[in-house]
């Protein structure tokens, strides 16, 4: 079997140490925060269900890509290969002297949101928007939704 190239995913290592076979395996303690998170993460998942998750993560990302759509903003992916779960939207044309880096910043600054920049050939180019895990609620979307057309005054 091949090792994976982080420590952080080896979860056979990961298990010895939680089972108490691991002993010393290396210089410096292992990721005992990010074991303690992921428990936590799937226990929350599974108290909700995965078949509910799953389907609410589908109804607030398509709630988010209908709203973006009728702001009169394009989505990157075409109908029928977009996740619920992450938005790429292309960056519509700003007023004079208005980035797009500007628009992410007052989205952070006056709401609280924050939305991801693209990356590579798509930096500055793209907005990135996550609707995931806790965040990916109908409330939130609206806020987004909502912050984004006053921003873009809309």
């Amino acid at each position: 079997m091949q090792r994976p190239g982080s420590w952080y995913f080896d979860l056979g290592l990961i298990a010895g140490y939680v089972e108490g076979e691991g002993g010393r395996t290396y210089h410096h303690t292992a990721p005992v925060s990010m074991i303690f998170a992921l428990h936590a993460g799937l226990g929350v998942l599974l108290e909700e269900g995965l078949a509910e998750s799953g389907a609410r993560h589908q109804r607030c990302g398509e709630m988010l890509q209908g709203g973006l759509e009728a702001m009169g903003l394009e989505l990157l992916a075409p109908k029928g290969h977009r996740l619920p779960q992450l938005t790429t939207v292309r960056v519509p044309e700003l007023p004079g002297g208005v980035s797009e880096a500007d628009v992410r910043r007052m989205l952070l600054e006056r709401y609280r949101l924050e939305i991801g920049a693209g990356v590579g050939p798509l930096a500055g180019k793209v907005w990135r928007i996550g609707c995931m895990g806790h965040t990916a609620r109908p409330a939130n979307v609206t806020l987004l939704l909502a912050a984004l057309a006053e921003v873009l005054e809309r």
